[in-house]
């Protein structure tokens, strides 16, 4: 029986050696997938970081708002009690959420169109034009979803400002935190914030570059939400001293064509808008005052990643239609390619969103941290500087027994759900991909032909 085992485990002593001499040639080829993508190691991406720190890191810990907003937003509050505060700010905060957009005219036109056929067909004789016209709109106002615009008075700007102030702080700062990591040097003068509301996205901005913005330009129509603004800003009263300089209200955008802001923002507010028409015009428009980004952000449904993508498209084939600003433009985020959303084009459509955990403001009614789902999309002007392109992680990366589960947005326009083990893939990748979460980005690149590994 020894002698018999002898030659076994000399086999498997020798599949062992060569496994470890052929380590650090196959890791340059460590392959997600086959041929697809592959660990880049070219790069020198890790340098002496340690791997819980590789630079796609770029989901932030537990965010926390500033103390003075926090006060200030608390004593607004307290000063004026809403009955049942906590059941409309729970309701306000489920109607958001569940929102649609509104129906198009010529939707409306296609279905009003098919339920007359639908109801000649089963008509009798003596039914005249007119019943079935009042059977047509019946039918169309049970199936069709009523859109309302909320008009914002003081007290609806208030139960917003419990609802939604700390959300739209956390999502706002997760989108400027991945500006600034990954082009540290862009130091930002001027912001405009299109819908501003509560004026979130002005506290966000000056916590990330507080030291170089000069100018916060905040539009809001709602005069009531301006002045709610502007009290939040002052510490809850009409007459402070601003806690941040620099900013400005006003309820319509800047007239002029030639005025750019370095960063312009639409926070939440794109979905409030009534039709697709005033969709363009708005989206159109906020591109031309952009000078380097365009912020959009909308909640993380699939309602309102659809109305991010219409719009990401828009502004891409707005390359060679602004004759003011000639550089073209490019999705600096989260989107690693230019193509259409493969989560959007797959059998079962799901929505691109990203999660950023916050602590909320002390309300009686706030008791835990919570997390802000939420989708949005970072546009540019001139050209990507990365050479390649790292793949988007699109989900909760799930950690397992010597494996890890990543769901990846690839820089081809594909989704690939990627296995990543040690012996695989290597080392570098394994421990990265292990210390990823949800939003960052997956340091591999898409090898060339030339590169790619041979088949075993």
């Amino acid at each position: 029986m020894a002698t018999a085992r002898a030659p076994r485990l000399l086999l498997l002593m020798f599949c062992r050696s060569c496994r470890s001499l052929r380590g650090p040639q196959s890791r340059a080829y460590a392959a997600l997938v086959p041929g697809v993508s592959q660990v880049d190691n070219g790069s020198d991406f890790l340098g002496k970081k340690p791997h819980r720190k590789h630079p796609g890191i770029l989901h932030l810990p537990h965010i926390q708002l500033p103390k003075a907003l926090t006060d200030a937003a608390q004593l607004l509050l307290f000063e004026r009690p809403i009955r049942s505060i906590e059941k409309q700010v729970q309701a306000l905060t489920n109607y958001l959420w569940s929102r649609h957009l509104p129906v198009e005219p010529e939707e409306l036109q296609k279905r009003a169109a098919y339920l007359e056929k639908k109801f000649l067909e089963k008509q009798d004789s003596t039914q005249t034009e007119e019943k079935l016209r009042e059977a047509v709109l019946h039918a169309l106002r049970k199936t069709t979803y009523h859109w309302q615009e909320l008009s914002y008075n003081e007290e609806l700007s208030l139960i917003y400002m419990a609802a939604r102030l700390d959300g739209g702080f956390a999502a706002a700062s997760r989108a400027f935190h991945e500006i600034r990591a990954r082009n540290p040097e862009f130091q930002p003068q001027t912001l405009m914030d299109f819908g501003s509301g509560t004026g979130s996205v002005a506290w966000a901005a000056h916590s990330t570059w507080g030291q170089s913005l000069r100018e916060y330009m905040c539009v809001d129509r709602s005069a009531a939400m301006l002045g709610l603004a502007e009290k939040l800003l002052k510490g809850g009263s009409e007459s402070g001293k601003p806690c941040i300089p620099g900013v400005l209200f006003r309820q319509f955008l800047p007239v002029s064509p030639k005025v750019q802001f370095d960063v312009v923002v639409s926070a939440y507010a794109l979905s409030e808008l009534p039709s697709r028409a005033d969709r363009i015009e708005v989206v159109q428009n906020l591109w031309r005052k952009t000078s380097h980004f365009l912020v959009l952000v909308e909640n993380g449904t699939k309602a309102g990643h659809r109305l991010l993508m219409d719009a990401r498209k828009l502004v891409l084939g707005e390359k060679e239609k602004s004759p003011l600003d000639l550089r073209p433009s490019f999705v600096f985020a989260p989107c690693p390619h230019e193509l259409p959303c493969p989560q959007l084009n797959a059998s079962k459509p799901l929505a691109c969103s990203l999660s950023q955990a916050y602590h909320p403001i002390p309300f009686n009614w706030n008791k835990k941290p919570k997390e802000e789902i939420f989708s949005m999309v970072i546009l540019a002007r001139e050209s990507p500087k990365e050479a390649n392109r790292w793949p988007r992680i699109t989900q909760p990366v799930l950690k397992r027994p010597r494996h890890v589960h990543c769901h990846l947005c690839c820089p081809d326009g594909h989704m690939q759900h990627a296995v990543v083990t040690a012996r695989r893939h290597g080392r570098d990748l394994y421990r990265c991909a292990r210390v990823s979460s949800w939003g960052d980005l997956l340091p591999v690149i898409a090898p060339s032909p030339a590169e790619e590994p041979p088949e075993s």
